[in-house]
């Protein structure tokens, strides 16, 4: 028997809690009346709402169906998520994780980021909510209710460090969490989105599944950002033949049956050279591994568009 008691934080003022690995497993949670307070739910959960909560700091690891903020102040949160809404807030700084396109309502002084974070057990936790890691559309945000000749958000600066906004824990119990906030061990991919491009070249990699299909991309990501290219997007979805004609043009016949197997990952990295870069990393890297890259800068942008209208149409965008 589920107590809800034991799903829920409320009424609570200058206090640290939360809940470790393992203790929420998949149940709905409620966080409500809190002031002052760090919270941090260190698994999956159903739902989580979050009411009437003031000055708080909140993480919420992968929440299998929606996240929803009302009337909540100056909070500053990390959270991964299939939905995201909030309404009448004010003041929320979220680094985000969502598969689908956060919305505002009735709120504003609103900042996103993009999630970033790591502890052991998180992977699982992504995969135990039916979240991707490749699917986080943090950053375009759709704004129910806009005033116009007003702006309700903005994206976080790029320099955020996340432990500036929610620190780790200091109970005993929380400490126990093996976290580090390094961007370059986040769980999930650190994506520009939304953010002005710095160059007017990209390069799409896309690879097909199987069983290293994850550790692959994250391999590419690491190549090319050490090298200085910057990861735009990233995006999981199931490909039919049909999609890979309209996106692989001519070299569609050769990828067609590796779409049976699976979900593909698609890479969108930036910065001159991209296309150049992106060949050269995958034949010394990946050689022997059938992976789609963009031929030429000329095709590479065309390539980008094609396979994002082609995935925001598969995700109902």
């Amino acid at each position: 028997q589920v107590d809800p008691k034991d799903y829920t934080f409320s009424g609570l003022k200058g206090e640290t809690v939360g809940r470790l690995p393992g203790k929420v497993a998949g149940q709905q949670f409620v966080i409500q009346d809190c002031e002052n307070c760090s919270i941090y739910i260190f698994d999956h959960s159903a739902t989580i709402t979050i009411d009437d909560c003031v000055n708080c700091q909140i993480f919420l690891g992968p929440v299998k169906g929606s996240v929803f903020f009302r009337d909540c102040k100056d909070c500053k949160c990390i959270v991964a998520c299939q939905q995201f809404r909030t309404r009448d807030c004010r003041k929320l700084e979220v680094f985000l994780c969502c598969a689908t396109q956060p919305i505002i309502e009735s709120s504003t002084g609103m900042k996103f980021g993009c999630f970033q974070y790591y502890y052991p057990e998180l992977a699982l936790q992504f995969k135990d909510a039916g979240l991707s890691i490749f699917n986080n559309t943090w950053s375009t945000i759709h704004d129910f209710t806009p005033v116009s000749g007003e702006n309700n958000w903005g994206l976080l600066p790029e320099t955020a460090v996340v432990q500036d906004y929610v620190p780790l824990p200091t109970s005993e119990e929380l400490k126990a969490v093996r976290i580090s906030t390094d961007a370059t061990r986040s769980i999930i991919p650190v994506t520009r989105g939304r953010r002005q491009k710095s160059s007017d070249e990209s390069c799409l990699a896309v690879f097909f599944a199987g069983d290293y299909t994850t550790a692959n991309a994250r391999k590419l990501i690491d190549e090319m950002t050490g090298k200085g290219f910057q990861l735009v997007q990233t995006k999981e979805v199931l490909m039919k033949a049909e999609d890979a004609h309209r996106v692989f043009q001519q070299c569609a016949s050769e990828f067609i049956p590796l779409l049976e197997k699976g979900p593909v990952v698609a890479l969108e990295f930036n910065g001159d050279g991209a296309v150049e870069g992106c060949q050269s990393t995958i034949n010394e890297v990946f050689s022997g591994t059938k992976v789609f890259v963009s031929e030429s800068k000329a095709s590479a942008s065309q390539d980008v568009d094609n396979f994002y209208n082609f995935a925001d149409m598969q995700m109902g965008m």
